[in-house]
């Protein structure tokens, strides 16, 4: 066990090398000359020099790629072009959102998904099973803004039920935290329970036409034992894996709920970023996203040997 560790471990670190590099690689393969797009049309070519000096450009590129990875190793992401503050210190002020808002997107996504899926394959070809087949299909059909912005009218400003916007530290509480997260939390979950309960859905069925499924019940094995102790357990690698794989979806949509919401997480910072041209901070945000989602499917990895002993590649 010890072994296959630490062979997934030391299998992450070329995945993040390529990850550095087309990280840093960002500042080069976007359109135009990137410093005269920072300094705008008004700038006079003095400018335009003071502004590539400030990001590396006048050296060469892998003296500059070779920098940047030996500062990123001491905690240095660089220091933004626009407020002049570290990047490091932008992105622990805006962390604590964007890690929440997963957080309780996960928890919820995987305590109502799971179960509609082991109850749609038990329910197979009945109306329960019809009715969450139809809401994984909408799920996966209406776009995350929609759904935020159909929950923010309807329980913020309807029903007068929850903020519509911004967020509370934890510090102060956590129903004050939580009750801003509710509704961000269900608009980014909406996809992610709708993936999970299909997977969680298919893969039950196939487990459910197994001999020991049968055996399980000619010995009279109770119908929640059967199916959330033998089967759920035994299909739960790739439901697990498709959770692992949802997190490309949580950090790619988080964009774009902690815009509709007003939530001044990690994701806000980056649109702000993107719009702005400020690179390091890009690259910093960018690099953190991958360097957690590659954490994330180390986990998964992991995670295996735990329902599946015989998985030891």
């Amino acid at each position: 066990m010890f072994a296959y560790v630490v062979r997934r471990v030391l299998a992450t670190i070329p995945v993040m090398a390529v990850v550095a590099l087309f990280v840093f690689s960002l500042l080069y393969i976007s359109p135009g000359d990137p410093a005269a797009v920072i300094a705008g049309d008004q700038a006079t070519p003095a400018d335009v020099e003071r502004i590539r000096a400030s990001l590396g450009l006048d050296r060469p590129y892998l003296v500059r790629f070779g920098a940047w990875v030996w500062d990123i190793l001491r905690g240095d992401l660089g220091t933004s072009i626009f407020t002049n503050l570290p990047v490091a210190t932008m992105i622990a002020q805006r962390i604590e959102p964007t890690l929440s808002l997963m957080v309780v997107t996960l928890l919820l996504a995987i305590s109502v998904a799971v179960p509609m899926g082991v109850v749609a394959a038990w329910k197979q070809g009945t109306l329960i099973d019809r009715a969450v087949m139809a809401f994984a299909v909408l799920g996966f059909s209406v776009p995350v803004f929609v759904v935020g912005y159909l929950l923010a009218y309807f329980f913020a400003l309807e029903w007068d039920l929850l903020p519509v916007q911004g967020y509370t530290p934890f510090a102060r509480g956590f129903w004050p935290w939580l009750e801003n997260l509710i509704l961000p939390a269900i608009a980014l979950g909406s996809v992610y329970i709708a993936l999970i309960a299909r997977i969680t859905r298919a893969t039950m069925l196939e487990v459910l036409q197994q001999d020991y499924i049968r055996t399980a019940k000619a010995k009279g094995v109770g119908q929640s034992g059967m199916l959330f102790l033998h089967a759920l357990k035994n299909a739960a690698v790739p439901i697990v894996t498709v959770i692992g794989i949802g997190i490309a979806l949580l950090i790619g949509g988080a964009v774009v709920t902690e815009s509709v919401f007003a939530i001044p997480g990690l994701g806000r910072l980056t649109v702000d970023a993107i719009l702005r041209r400020d690179y390091p901070v890009i690259q910093g945000v960018v690099l953190l996203f991958s360097f957690v989602y590659v954490l994330v499917n180390l986990a998964i990895d992991l995670v295996y040997t735990l329902f599946d002993p015989r998985i030891r590649y």
